[in-house]
């Protein structure tokens, strides 16, 4: 049985203030994350992913970005439901790293070049907690050693710099669950790493999950990813999520033309091969992400859709219901088939 959401974002709309012009890089989204399941958030680089996951925990840049509209209710560990959009920032401090966590995607930008693992892992236990800092520090190497660093004793002592990529994506793993966190916000961040160390802080992660029971948002654009990981994917282009739903479901049947298009692209193994002694070419969508600052009327994707007819550039299509908790903003998701 389905438990009550952790966060439950509607209509949010985030916008960037450039040149005197507000610019919606977030424009209306809906989102659902149940505890112990993971939602996963694909799509192009520019779509809105990456604002979204850094809207849930109010880090855009002060002066530039804002959040415009809607709410973000969370459900923290005592219980209490709030709109995160309505806080101030003291209550945000007091929610990031202790009920909401996050791993960004590039560990190296992340984490502070000048201080220790250990301490940069212990100051959340301190601030959250109250906890004294040797005890924090004895916690920060029981944290590394649970995400799987060896000798994590000696590697608490160390830099940033003095790390694999695979050990500092370890390191803020542990970070962003120090605080046994209800809710795990991960920003891509397995892209940076090679394929055998990528798999292995996947399977870190579901194993986490699987033993704390929260929630996870996982923003990637690797479909290949949400396949293994995921429960449920919203597909995002241009601001929007252009279709929802149980990724084996979505993948399935795809009932939007991006999906299709995105499904269609992932090379099949024992594909490639075969593919390239035809002399054939890897499937691709036509055209760019639109810029945020020059969208096309009506649906964002027309442009570069093989399904779109005049209706399609008219209007802006709605999320529309195609099977149970299965949906598509695309006016033709009839005519749509893998």
């Amino acid at each position: 049985m389905r438990t009550e959401p952790i966060l439950e974002i509607k209509g949010l709309r985030t916008v960037f203030r450039v040149r005197g012009r507000e610019i919606a890089a977030v424009n209306g989204i809906d989102l659902v994350v149940h505890a112990g399941e993971t939602v996963a958030l694909v799509g192009e680089s520019g779509s809105g992913k990456s604002v979204t996951s850094l809207s849930v925990m109010r880090l855009l840049a002060r002066g530039i970005g804002a959040i415009d509209a809607g709410e973000m209710l969370f459900r923290g560990k005592d219980g209490n439901v709030r709109d995160l959009v309505s806080l101030d920032e003291e209550a945000m401090r007091r929610i990031r790293g202790n009920d909401i966590g996050m791993v960004f995607q590039e560990p190296m930008t992340s984490l502070n070049p000048v201080y220790s693992i250990g301490d940069q892992i212990s100051e959340s236990l301190r601030v959250h907690r109250g906890t004294g800092r040797s005890a924090a520090l004895e916690a920060a190497v029981a944290l590394l050693d649970k995400v799987g660093i060896p000798d994590a004793r000696r590697r608490a002592g160390q830099y940033p710099h003095e790390l694999s990529g695979g050990m500092r994506q370890r390191a803020t793993i542990a970070m962003a669950l120090a605080c046994d966190p209800t809710l795990l916000i991960a920003d891509e961040p397995t892209t940076a790493l090679d394929v055998t160390i990528q798999a292995q802080i996947l399977d870190l992660l579901q194993g986490l999950q699987r033993e704390r029971g929260m929630g996870v948002l996982f923003v990637t654009h690797n479909l290949g990813v949400v396949a293994e990981i995921a429960d449920r994917v919203a597909v995002m282009y241009a601001g929007r999520i252009v279709e929802c739903g149980p990724v084996a479901e979505v993948f399935r049947n795809p009932r939007h033309p991006y999906t299709l298009g995105l499904l269609n692209s992932m090379p099949r193994l024992g594909a490639a091969s075969a593919m390239k002694r035809a002399g054939e070419k890897l499937n691709a969508i036509p055209g760019m992400v639109p810029s945020l600052a020059d969208m096309p009327a009506g649906c964002a994707f027309a442009p570069r859709c093989g399904f779109a007819i005049e209706a399609c550039r008219q209007n802006i299509p709605a999320l529309e219901s195609v099977a149970a908790g299965h949906g598509s903003r695309c006016i033709r998701w009839q005519e749509i088939a893998r």
